[in-house]
Order: structure tokens, then sequence, then C-alpha cells
């Protein structure tokens, strides 16, 4: 499966942004996908996942009320919808895919497939 995340750009404190995550292969319908950032000079950190049907979400508490991650099957495509953001928010955003269990979510070594990175600025 290939990744290919889009949307990013630079937006004003308080703002939103959409980023999507357009999936190849068979496997994104039965693969549980997530989003992870990583800011400079810091490790990669969990944002959350959503599950293979989307009716499950789960959000670290950094975004928990700000993000909404959805998903449409038909267009192999996920979303990452962000809203009120913060500069704490500046990161390359990356979207992941676990095509079967390998071990908690919120871990970047479980994930199978990974997209190229979208790059997310707030200004102040």
């Amino acid at each position: 499966v290939q990744l290919q995340a889009s949307g990013g750009g630079l937006v004003q404190t308080g703002g939103s942004l959409r980023l999507s995550c357009a999936a190849s292969g068979r496997t994104f319908r039965s693969s549980v996908m997530s989003w992870f950032r990583q800011a400079p000079g810091k490790e990669r950190e969990f944002v959350g996942y959503i599950s293979q049907s989307g009716g499950m979400t789960y959000y670290a508490d950094s975004v928990k009320g700000r993000f909404t991650i959805s998903r449409d099957n038909a267009k192999n495509t996920v979303y990452l919808q962000m809203s009120n953001l913060k500069p704490e928010d500046t990161a390359v955003y990356y979207c992941a895919g676990q095509s079967s269990y390998s071990g908690p979510y919120r871990y970047a070594t479980t994930y199978d497939y990974w997209g190229q990175g979208t790059q997310v600025t707030v200004s102040s």
C-alpha cells in the first residue's frame, strides 16, 4: 500500500486545515489508519487513529476536541480535520496504516506503511 498525504500549509492561530491521505492498494479498507506528527527536534508523536469501518476513533489529549479523523473507504482516503490550531501544532504530519494488529496504535513502530508527510505551520 502506498499513501499520499496532502493539504498542509500555513495557517494563523485559531484557523483550520483538512489533511487528506489517499491510499492505493487493497488493504486500506482492512487497515487501522492513524495520523502522527513530528516537530523539529522532537520525536514523532501520535495524533489519533480510526478503525477500519470508521466507527471508532481515538485522539491524543493534546488534540482532543480540536482534531477529527474520518475515512471514506470508497475513496481509499483518510482525513484529518484540524480546528482551533495553535502554534504548537506546527509539525510535519504523517498518515500511517496498520494492516493487522501488531501493537498499540500510539506506537509508530507498529505500522506497516507510511505517507510521505505534509507540513503544517501555524503562525502566532
